[in-house]
């Protein structure tokens, strides 16, 4: 296979960290948490080694969240919790997965479910002519499921490396990825870094 584009998903500190304010059910001492931020770390690693492009997506909204349209009630709880206002903490990305300076990795700020909606993602991803996309990121049921929809409707491949993923409760984790397995290959991210070899 071709070298895909690498879709790193709010891999921020309100997300991930212990003291984030949605933290997604991820404790500072949670097993979970430490596989899911070995698990990134080493997709990220992996894919700068192949010389990949890496997107790094980050959710952030204006200081008074007068662009968050709060139609569901997640995007309701986000500005309840005043949870990733742009230029705070909580909204920079998670020490340990911060993007790397290079001329392969690129940032993009969404203020939607979709990372692709409104967003300049999908001009970005079409700049490198990619046939495959490998996606992860937090939380599995949210951002990453609307954005891997999205992205087959585009037109791309996608693989899912579900151990850099997590929701609030595995289950809810486990039946999101059931559901993208019917619309794209779910793998893990040593298995996902092989297939691109």
């Amino acid at each position: 296979m071709s070298a895909p584009v690498l879709i790193a998903l709010h891999y921020q500190n309100d997300v991930l960290h212990p003291e984030g304010k949605i933290r997604v059910g991820l404790g500072a001492d949670d097993l979970v948490r430490a596989a899911l931020l070995d698990a990134a770390g080493r997709l990220l690693a992996g894919a700068r080694t192949k010389g990949w492009p890496i997107i790094h997506v980050r959710v952030a909204f204006r200081p008074d969240y007068a662009d968050l349209i709060q139609n569901a009630p997640i995007l309701r709880a986000v500005a309840s919790l005043g949870a990733v206002r742009e230029g705070s903490w909580g909204a920079e990305f998670y020490s340990a997965l911060v993007p790397k300076v290079s001329r392969q990795e690129f940032v993009v700020t969404h203020n939607r479910i979709n990372a692709f909606y409104g967003s300049p993602l999908e001009s970005l991803v079409r700049q490198f002519n990619p046939s495959h996309l490998l996606i992860a990121g937090v939380a599995t049921h949210s951002v990453v499921e609307s954005t891997v929809r999205h992205a087959v409707d585009c037109g791309f491949e996608v693989t899912v490396a579900a151990d850099a993923c997590a929701s609030a409760d595995s289950g809810t984790h486990t039946a999101s990825l059931a559901s993208m397995a019917l619309i794209a290959r779910i793998s893990h991210v040593e298995a996902a870094l092989e297939d691109f070899a």
